[in-house]
């Protein structure tokens, strides 16, 4: 089937409101290449649960080719009109399922070298919809905050040896126990700026409670049956005599809210929280991963002005046989492996926020919890120093942005 073909009935299956937009879009859509359209269709099947900062940029790429002539929109999709494809490839049904068709025609493009052709085309054609719409800056300046070393005492180990280059390293950070004054920070600015999933909170640790009215929470501990019922189903599927990477990975993809019994909450939020378990490698088994994924994914997906991502002890490593196993077992924690691990993840984190808007007048703090030790990146912090100076954890938190 080529894209020409498509007709009101091949977008039956696609939930409400990604329907309407594939059908009010459905001439454009015959106009596109065989490579391109499933890239779109990919972000329609999804479309109801998506953030509306995911909305507003699929909308603005169908409006860039709505704005085309007919020979502007040729031009710009020529790249990839050029692109040879198997006969398979283009009997795929990628109406139906474009993610499953965007994985073979990846392993298609390496196989035959046009990889290299293929990913200029998608830049040059994601610089022109920049270009046409450039990125909206936030209303007030970004603010991530990374807590990390829950449980590590005396340590012979220097955390943030990455981050400190970035800005400023407080070395004698009066501080309370617990990470209240930080959570206290986000609660501040969700109330001062009020927006639809802009303000989360990423637990690693216990369940969040009461703590999250204004605020979108994620936690580790709330996810537990979810992780369990997960962990089943990739235990049996390595244990399966017909055992096939690309066949999990497709199972993997279709689990959704509805097949652990989640129902009645924010069906965007139920959903990220799953793929947040489906799609992240080790998310479902160790606390830190998860953390720094959500992190990821929330910076990237929902682009929101606070996170704070708190990290905590993780399980110890152990052969993946066991850490599937449902065996009952009390799980020993890591501290020093989990600071190690948490440390890579506040940085990695850090780095997902340069890539948005703002970056340059952004804030990142990380702090090692119940330790006298932060670092504060941002316009007011020059890089590569250190504030020797009895400072409370209160008073940094309201230098930040």
């Amino acid at each position: 089937m080529s894209p020409a073909e498509l007709t009101s009935q091949s977008f039956k299956s696609y939930p409400d409101q990604g329907r309407k937009l594939a059908l009010d879009s459905l001439e454009l859509l015959r106009q596109l290449p065989l490579c391109f359209v499933p890239f779109l269709l990919k972000e329609l099947v999804a479309y109801d649960w998506k953030f509306p900062a995911e909305k507003n940029e699929l909308q603005q790429q169908l409006t860039y080719f709505r704005t085309k002539t007919p020979k502007e929109q040729q031009k710009a999709m020529a790249a990839f009109r050029q692109m040879r494809l198997s006969s398979q490839l283009q009997r795929f049904d990628w109406v139906k399922t474009p993610a499953q068709f965007l994985e073979s025609l990846s392993v298609h493009l390496w196989a035959t070298n046009q990889i290299n052709a293929f990913r200029k085309a998608s830049e040059s054609y994601l610089e022109n919809v920049r270009a046409q719409f450039p990125p909206i800056r936030p209303v007030v300046p970004r603010l991530v905050m990374a807590v990390i070393g829950k449980g590590v005492g005396r340590i012979d180990y220097t955390p943030f040896r990455k981050l400190r280059q970035e800005g400023t390293y407080f070395s004698k950070l009066q501080i309370k126990t617990g990470s209240s004054p930080v959570l206290q920070a986000l609660i501040q600015r969700a109330e001062a700026h009020p927006l639809a999933y802009g303000h989360w909170y990423i637990e690693g640790g216990t369940n969040l409670g009461h703590s999250c009215n204004g605020l979108t929470c994620v936690s580790y501990e709330a996810l537990g049956s979810a992780r369990k019922l997960l962990s089943e189903k990739i235990r049996e599927a390595y244990e399966s005599l017909s055992f096939r990477a690309e066949a999990l990975r497709t199972m993997l993809a279709r689990i959704g809210p509805e097949d652990f019994g989640v129902h009645g909450g924010d069906p965007v939020l139920e959903r990220f929280k799953i793929s947040t378990l489906t799609e992240g490698s080790g998310t479902q088994i160790f606390s830190t991963t998860f953390v720094q994924w959500a992190s990821r994914e929330a910076l990237r997906r929902a682009q929101p002005l606070t996170l704070l991502a708190r990290f905590s002890p993780r399980q110890r490593e152990r052969p993946m046989k066991d850490l599937l196993s449902q065996v009952p077992r009390i799980e020993e924690v890591d501290p020093l492996g989990s600071l190690v691990d948490a440390d890579a993840g506040a940085y990695l984190t850090w780095i997902n926020q340069q890539r948005l808007s703002g970056a340059e007048t952004s804030s990142f703090l990380v702090w090692f919890e119940d330790h006298p030790e932060a670092v504060a990146i941002g316009p007011s912090f020059p890089k590569g120093t250190e504030y020797s100076k009895p400072i409370s954890l209160e008073r940094l938190l309201g230098t930040l942005a």
